[in-house]
């Protein structure tokens, strides 16, 4: 790295926890008429994953700042239907596959051009296909793979068709694009018709992309190092490093923190405060999906273990964080039978944490439509019967 200037202000663990809460959503009053869309635009990415316990990732996201959202309410504001207009978001891959604010299409013009310029890829493309895909594309409007042709060649899900190859390296070059899903399918479209035609371009260079999402991480972390700016958006640390200085970040020193920092002024500018949420987490939720950074703030260690072989997991198949308090306080692995919410393992950090976690798995259980929250084990046999009780007191 070169010569860092000096630190503006110096923040205590503490105001950088919080700093973070707030910047993500959970700490101070929830912006509930921006909804969803709001979530999303404040975050500046949602990432997506195909497994599904209490509900999908993406709909946990608003969920865990907002309370009881509805379905629609979230399917609209990351997917449009033909007749509802401009879309608001689209995918694309940032720090994860992610949805994103439509408007940051021109900002991603650098990763649309390295994509281009790429010259190995994990799959074949078999010549012709990617001209007839986007001719078909042109002809009959939007189209899911199995409609372009089909998806996969065989029942593995790696093993795409060449058509799948085809479409899925056009969304990356951004000659298509994803505005919509059916069914959890995605819908791709030809990036000219879909995209608003003030935003559909690749003018800026990438010192300009590169800025405008370093500064889009800062405000969405609140604070973070070089690391955590890098990966919120999947940037290397010589692109961080390029642009930081002119991205409108602030330096800090966090107490604790062996890294030096940045942080958004306009987080700086007012104390955080106000109410913490208290609320399961998604696995994959931004504030939690860089694990050194997750244990440094808070001092939790958070792994999926999903893809984890079922005797080598620790914590459970899809082991939620409970936020309560402005603190990771534990983890629930949930399942759903019927109208029956189950907490097949759940792991407390303590007597003090039996209220929150009692309280998030309520508020869980309502919102999936669950009468009943059922506890299987707990990693410490003591707080079984604290937690049982609590339980029975909440839903009751």
């Amino acid at each position: 790295m070169t010569t860092l200037p000096r630190p503006a202000v110096t923040l205590t663990a503490d105001d950088a926890r919080r700093l973070a809460l707030r910047a993500q959503g959970f700490l101070g009053a929830p912006d509930r008429r921006s909804g969803p869309r709001g979530v999303l635009r404040a975050l500046g990415a949602v990432q997506l994953d195909t497994i599904s316990v209490l509900a999908r990732s993406h709909e946990l996201i608003p969920y865990a700042r907002l309370g009881a959202v509805g379905r629609p309410s979230v399917e609209s504001a990351y997917w449009h239907t033909p007749a509802s207009g401009a879309p608001h978001a689209f995918e694309y891959w940032s720090h994860a596959a992610c949805i994103l604010p439509v408007e940051e299409w021109p900002h991603f013009a650098f990763r649309r051009r390295a994509y281009r310029d790429r010259p190995h890829w994990n799959h074949q493309l078999p010549e012709g296909v990617y001209d007839q895909v986007i001719k078909q594309l042109r002809a009959e409007g939007p189209l899911t793979a199995t409609e372009l042709g089909g998806a996969k060649r065989t029942s593995d899900w790696w093993d795409w068709s060449g058509t799948k190859v085809a479409v899925e390296r056009a969304l990356m070059y951004g000659e298509v694009v994803c505005v919509e899903r059916r069914g959890w399918k995605r819908v791709y479209d030809l990036a000219e018709r879909a995209i608003p035609k003030e935003l559909l371009h690749d003018d800026l260079d990438d010192a300009e992309c590169l800025r405008r999402l370093v500064r889009l991480a800062g405000e969405a972390l609140g604070v973070g190092t070089r690391a955590d700016i890098a990966d919120y958006h999947r940037l290397r640390g010589e692109q961080v490093d390029a642009v930081i200085a002119e991205s409108g970040l602030v330096p800090v020193e966090v107490e604790g923190w062996s890294k030096p920092a940045w942080a958004d002024p306009a987080a700086l500018a007012t104390p955080p405060r106000g109410r913490h949420r208290t609320t399961l987490l998604s696995p994959f939720d931004s504030l939690i999906w860089e694990r050194a950074r997750t244990e440094r703030i808070f001092g939790f260690t958070h792994r999926l273990e999903a893809y984890v072989p079922k005797p080598k997991r620790v914590y459970g198949y899809f082991a939620m964080p409970v936020l309560s308090g402005g603190r990771l306080i534990g983890r629930v692995d949930p399942a759903r039978e019927g109208r029956t919410l189950v907490a097949r393992q759940v792991t407390l950090d303590g007597p003090k944490a039996v209220p929150g976690v009692a309280q998030a798995l309520v508020e869980a259980a309502s919102w999936v439509g669950c009468t009943d929250v059922r506890v299987e084990r707990v990693d410490a046999p003591e707080l079984r019967g604290p937690l049982t009780l609590e339980l029975a007191r909440a839903v009751g």
